[in-house]
């Protein structure tokens, strides 16, 4: 008995010193910082001089703060355009690439590749230049007799539009997701709806459909996460311009605070962001009882 609780006690203690590297990154990074930052929201904070206890006024400067409003607006629309957007083209082309062919781990990687490439710097550089009044997507247009050198980055009711393509671009994390849930739906499913007479439409719409709506649950969740956080496009390509069309959310606090020193007032926009982004999941959540099929493939 006494070996069994030595053998217990070096397992535990061996587990614990595995995590270790974990567990001190957890505090160090997320929960540590956490903490600060609840507690600077209560602040007038500069991050060049000692935070002043300030109460709920950055709380209570939200009521009133137009350019939050512009905020909001600008992210919610962001999201609303480019999350569905995005999904709609992940599963397009995980149903081209659902086949099995010697290309296609080639063909994958390609597709995949933009995901990884869209949120730096060069690729928001080149994205720039192509919807330049003289860029490349109005060169193309042109060779269909449309061009009118549009300024699609200096229009207020086009600039959104240009980010939210780009994030449609980046298509590859949710892609994967759907390829992979695609290759959970028994064959045999296919095979019985055929025999039935069935299309490819409707073997789509009443099989494959219903049967990944958990990963389109999924990836809804995850996306919609990421829109509200989206900074690197706004920041890189139209600089919140024009007139706070494209001023994100993220891009909002972070100007508070690296530009116009109220990083106390930006911690309060992080965790008024923390409650929205609660508040949209825990509504996602909800829906998903009347929509989300569960039932498994057996």
């Amino acid at each position: 008995m006494k070996a069994f609780k030595q053998f217990i006690f070096k397992e535990n203690v061996a587990g614990v010193i595995f995590a270790l590297p974990f567990i001190i990154g957890f505090l160090a990074f997320l929960v540590v910082p956490m903490g600060f930052s609840l507690y600077y929201s209560f602040t007038d904070f500069n991050i060049l001089r000692p935070a002043v206890w300030a109460g709920l006024s950055n709380y209570a400067r939200m009521l009133t703060d137009e350019r939050l409003r512009e905020s909001l607006w600008a992210t919610f629309y962001f999201v609303v355009a480019s999350v569905p957007l995005r999904l709609v083209v992940a599963l397009g082309i995980a149903m081209l690439l659902f086949k099995s062919t010697k290309m296609m781990g080639i063909y994958r990687a390609m597709y995949y590749l933009p995901s990884m490439l869209g949120g730096s710097v060069a690729v928001a550089i080149l994205w720039r230049r192509m919807f330049f009044a003289t860029g490349t997507f109005n060169s193309i247009l042109d060779v269909f007799g449309l061009n009118r050198n549009h300024p699609w980055l200096g229009d207020p009711n086009t600039a959104i539009w240009v980010l939210i393509l780009l994030a449609a671009w980046q298509f590859g994390s949710a892609m994967l997701i759907f390829l992979a849930s695609l290759k959970q739906i028994p064959e045999s499913y296919y095979e019985a709806a055929s025999i039935d007479g069935a299309g490819k439409v409707k073997k789509f719409v009443r099989i494959t459909l219903p049967l990944i709506t958990p990963t389109i649950f999924f990836n809804l969740v995850m996306q919609t996460i990421n829109g509200f956080l989206a900074f690197n496009q706004a920041f890189l390509i139209t600089e919140g311009g024009p007139l706070n069309t494209t001023n994100f959310f993220a891009l909002y606090m972070y100007r508070h605070t690296f530009a116009w020193g109220n990083a106390g007032y930006a911690s309060a926009l992080a965790w008024f962001m923390l409650v929205v982004l609660a508040l949209m999941t825990g509504l996602l959540f909800f829906s998903k009882r009347f929509w989300v099929y569960e039932g498994g493939f057996s």
